[in-house]
């Protein structure tokens, strides 16, 4: 494969990713309790550009060609930085106004239940008086899934979370945090869930009743990103076409016999 070409390529497609990343952004902006996504890029490995069993030069040293090793992508990562605060005056629409997320009781198809956090707070109530998300997932308390007298004229939750129905405390919402959220793995568009290595610290946010925590993606700076990705995609695709154009003259013309 020629070198040049190979390493265009390689910046096309990690510019491709890096567009879809803000894509989704984008997409999200709207979305409360989002948390914008980035995209880290490296050099591609140098231990699989180098020649092997090829006893007419040291392997450990010679290298395929001379040119870049090429681009991918490093990792994805969450910005988990807090969004605006938004003012909705629904009685069952919760922020975190600092670190914390809401525990949620997450369901799967097969019927196996799990705990996942978000910090999108729109909440509604069913019939039978469970606070549940858009999703239908119950938010938890520390006496279980969050429960409120279906007949309650008045229900007030106040900044540490506690959930007074009438003027009687009921539940008390539960506000979890992680030491490291690299330890977080995301599920869906705002949820997520810790793997092996997370360990939970005590949360420092308060809740705000009546307020919602709108999407973190700042849509100016995703749209300048993304001007600028597609100048990086359009140069390494003048790069492909101007080694294109090199071959095939060495071909037709240098190649040809009069």
């Amino acid at each position: 494969m020629v070198r040049q070409l190979y390493t265009a390529w390689t910046g096309m497609r990690n510019e491709q990713n890096r567009l879809d990343v803000i894509a989704n952004n984008l997409a999200n902006s709207a979305t409360v309790g989002y948390k914008k996504e980035g995209v880290t890029s490296q050099s591609f490995d140098k231990q699989l550009m180098v020649k092997i069993r090829d006893a007419s030069v040291d392997w450990r040293k010679e290298q395929i060609g001379r040119m870049s090793f090429g681009v991918k992508v490093g990792e994805v990562y969450t910005d988990y930085k807090q969004g605006s605060l938004r003012e909705s005056g629904n009685t069952f629409d919760f922020a975190i106004d600092g670190d914390g997320f809401f525990a949620i009781e997450y369901t799967n198809a097969n019927g196996q239940t799990s705990t996942q956090y978000t910090r999108a707070g729109q909440f509604t109530i069913t019939k039978e008086g469970y606070v549940v998300d858009v999703d239908g997932n119950h938010l938890l308390g520390e006496s279980g899934p969050l429960q409120v007298p279906t007949d309650a004229a008045e229900v007030v939750v106040d900044v540490g979370g506690n959930v007074y129905a009438d003027g009687e405390l009921v539940n008390t919402i539960v506000l979890t945090d992680f030491e490291d959220y690299d330890y977080l793995k995301k599920f869906g568009e705002t949820r997520c869930f810790p793997v092996q290595g997370a360990r939970e610290k005590e949360a420092t946010g308060f809740v705000r009743q009546g307020f919602t925590e709108q999407s973190n993606v700042n849509v100016v700076s995703e749209m300048v990103n993304m001007i600028a990705i597609t100048r990086a995609f359009e140069a390494n695709q003048k790069v492909v076409q101007t080694v294109d154009s090199t071959l095939e003259k060495a071909v037709n013309t240098l190649g040809s016999v009069s």
